[in-house]
């Protein structure tokens, strides 16, 4: 154990795609030290196993199906929350989409689904926690990515999303600092045991990983929720406007690994 078990002891968050890999990470993480925890994503069959685990951790759970393309989605499932359990604290924008194409095989709607998910999500999401979150202060969370630092080959739509929210995380972060909401980032790089790492690599762009980063291997989901629990707690209380690269600092190396491979 990291952290206190009671670092959020009495907050609410909701965590989008929190039924699967690093979102359920940091909703179990969350749960973990206190928090409780509402999850959702586009299935419910994606969401009842977690759900059932978080309350395992002797905090409240809820699970409620939304497409975060749809704002009347979103916002019945930030409605049901706070009736639910209450309140809302905390907001883990994690829902995303990817797929590996070359820019010129990349059809307008692949490029734009993947957008709509993730940036437009991101924001569908934030604009509807916001009353529920300037009552007593809390803090966003978007999680972002580090394609969209280098010209990532195959990742134009994602890329293009994710530089999208790092911009809106620095705009939210501004505009709403004075309701005592902070908004920062979490980019993560390739993380061990998830389906993007399957789905998007192969068994020789993992070597060429664990070769390039400097600490030498790729980060875990606990090590990326850790990051995540940091971020919402009063630990980092100063900190807004911020994306914290969660990569072993494979980024930094990452052109000349391009070059190679």
């Amino acid at each position: 154990m990291k952290f206190a078990a009671d670092l959020l002891k009495g907050r609410v968050a909701l965590v989008t795609g929190g039924g699967t890999g690093i979102c359920r990470g940091i909703a179990l993480a969350l749960a973990s030290v206190g928090c409780d925890v509402s999850i959702t994503s586009r299935s419910m069959d994606h969401l009842e196993p977690t759900a059932a685990e978080i309350a395992r951790s002797g905090v409240r759970s809820f699970a409620a199906a939304g497409d975060v393309r749809k704002p009347e989605d979103v916002e019945a499932v930030v409605s049901q929350t706070v009736e639910k359990l209450g309140r809302l604290d905390i907001l883990i924008n994690g829902a995303a989409g990817n797929f590996v194409c070359l820019a010129e095989k990349l059809s307008p709607n692949g490029f734009g689904t993947v957008v709509d998910i993730d940036l437009k999500g991101t924001f569908n999401v934030s604009r509807a926690a916001f009353p529920y979150l300037k009552q007593r202060g809390g803090a966003v969370l978007n999680i972002s990515a580090t394609l969209q630092l280098l010209g990532t080959i195959g990742q134009a739509h994602a890329s293009a999303a994710k530089a999208g929210v790092d911009a809106l995380t620095r705009t939210l972060a501004a505009e709403w600092g004075p309701s005592g909401i902070r908004v920062n980032g979490l980019a993560p790089g390739p993380v061990e045991g998830t389906e993007g790492v399957r789905r998007l690599t192969t068994p020789a762009s993992r070597r060429m990983i664990e070769e390039q980063c400097p600490l030498g291997r790729m980060a875990s989901i606990e090590e990326v929720a850790d990051a995540a629990v940091f971020l919402c707690s009063d630990a980092a209380s100063i900190i807004t406007g911020v994306t914290l690269v969660a990569d072993g600092g494979l980024w930094l190396r990452s052109a000349r690994a391009l070059a190679n491979e």
